[in-house]
């Protein structure tokens, strides 16, 4: 009987996984198991940290606006901010906002002013 030469498909797919964890470093990136192991720790941080990532920048923009917003005066807050865009019907997400906040303070000073106009306009006349 001849000889069967075996491990093509086995070889071909841990030289993949060695591929993914040769930046990892140590067994990390040189022994099957432990890269299997690596590699499932690494895919699951990435996941988790994606969200964490969105969340993070949502409350740095929610800081920025909210310290620009306060500069102007004290009684005027970033919820009272939002819940005018809203109420004026303004598509203008916080991302938007916080970069107007950073390159042009004057602008969302003006929005801001605008806003407050409109909507107290409203209140005093009882459409709203």
């Amino acid at each position: 009987m001849t000889r069967i030469r075996r491990g093509y498909v086995a070889r071909r797919r841990r030289t993949k996984m060695r591929l993914f964890a040769s930046s990892f470093q140590g067994a990390h990136s040189r022994l099957t198991r432990t890269i299997i192991q690596q590699k499932i720790r690494v895919l699951v941080s990435s996941h988790r940290d994606r969200d964490r990532q969105k969340r993070n920048f949502r409350r740095l923009w929610i800081t920025r606006i909210n310290a620009v917003i306060r500069e102007r005066g004290v009684s005027y807050s970033y919820s009272r901010l939002i819940r005018d865009l809203y109420k004026k019907q303004l598509l203008l997400n916080r991302k938007i906002l916080a970069q107007i906040a950073i390159s042009n303070k004057n602008c969302l000073y003006m929005i801001s002013d605008e806003i407050i106009k409109e909507v107290d306009w409203k209140e005093s006349a009882g459409i709203i």
